[in-house]
């Protein structure tokens, strides 16, 4: 109990920043700084700026933050901005930190991938955290706000024009390597995002369907609908029930349907969206579908 009052306070959501926003420093430290890859957002300007002018990335990242951080506090809110200050100050200490670490990668193909990967790990636990890494990152989450789209692929139209720049800095390979960086970002980004809640779409065929009603609404506390179904080997009347839940709901449905109906015949399935009374973009309620 005391563990689950932890992930739901206010406190967690900081160690999120915190951790994720490590991720996003070493990520930058180990595999885009020493390839020259320019994965767009304010990393990618100051790696830009690093390799025209030797300029500090940890002291240019937080140069250009402070402005945008002010965006910040009007636009999107005061608690956001505050985690913002906690992502946007740790990101560049992380980098002055780690700046002399032993583990630099320079080979642009691996940077890319396990770079991507690093950063979108870590950018997805700051967002988890309803925070963000300042920079180009606030924009994304400004973006996503007004237009409802995804928060990777609003990192994704972003960050473009630093690649593009990138392309004349450096050479036009390189942009094509920290392309790839910032579509493996852009999906890890959405994955880490999604793995603790998206929508599930459970369809259970079953000729118990009073037992598995009261395990809906009972164990997990949703709604149901029923549809009479005909099978078409045996050519018998079941009752098919759908109902949509979240992830950890879907788990835990798996595990009590297993051990108390194991002959009930259940598909999950990926819902992309939901419409209709007792449901939100944002947030999934727990009305009757």
């Amino acid at each position: 109990m005391a563990v689950r009052k932890f992930k739901n306070s206010v406190a967690f959501e900081y160690v999120q920043v915190l951790v994720g926003a490590a991720l996003v420093g070493l990520a930058f430290n180990i595999f885009l700084l020493p390839a020259k890859l320019a994965a767009g957002g304010v990393s990618g300007i100051s790696t830009i700026l690093y390799e025209l002018f030797q300029l500090n990335p940890a002291y240019v990242q937080w140069a250009i933050n402070i402005p945008l951080l002010i965006v910040g506090v009007v636009v999107i809110g005061r608690d956001f901005s505050m985690k913002t200050l906690v992502g946007t100050t740790f990101v560049p200490f992380v980098i002055w930190l780690t700046a002399d670490l032993k583990l630099a990668i320079d080979n642009p193909l691996l940077s890319a991938i396990y770079g991507g990967i690093m950063l979108g790990v870590g950018l997805g636990i700051v967002y988890r955290g309803n925070g963000s890494t300042g920079g180009t990152a606030m924009i994304a989450q400004v973006l996503k706000k007004f237009t409802g789209l995804s928060s990777g692929f609003s990192q994704l139209l972003v960050d473009g024009l630093v690649v593009i720049t990138s392309a004349f800095v450096f050479n036009f390979e390189l942009a094509l390597y920290a392309m790839i960086a910032i579509y493996v970002t852009s999906k890890v980004i959405d994955f880490v995002q999604l793995q603790t809640s998206p929508t599930k779409l459970i369809l259970i065929i079953t000729d118990k369907e009073e037992e598995i009603q009261a395990i809906i609404k009972d164990q997990i506390n949703r709604g149901s609908t029923k549809v009479k179904t005909l099978g078409g080997y045996s050519n018998e009347e079941k009752t098919m029930i759908l109902c949509v839940v979240e992830q950890a709901e879907a788990i835990y449905f798996k595990k009590v349907v297993q051990k108390k109906e194991p002959t009930s015949f259940v598909i999950f399935i990926n819902a992309s969206e939901i419409l209709g009374r007792g449901f939100s973009r944002a947030q999934l309620d727990k009305d009757e579908v």
